[in-house]
């Protein structure tokens, strides 16, 4: 339960920062380096947050579901 609230948590910040992200790019003059910044943070989280998917699907603390999964 804890794997998936942290995968959960990951997945809210990849978004937030996303969104920041567009804020700065739509909001700061044009020699503000703060969207680079939100973008960066956003890859880093969708990194961290695909190499958890993975580490919890080979120990098996989450398994597929749904179409296919039969």
């Amino acid at each position: 339960m804890l794997f998936k609230l942290l995968v959960v948590i990951l997945l809210l910040m990849v978004v937030s920062s996303l969104f920041s992200g567009l804020y700065f790019l739509m909001k700061d003059p044009g020699n503000s380096d703060r969207a680079v910044k939100a973008l960066t943070f956003r890859i880093g989280f969708s990194v961290v947050l695909f190499i958890f998917l993975m580490i919890g699907h080979a120990t098996g603390l989450i398994t597929p579901h749904g179409i296919g999964a039969g």
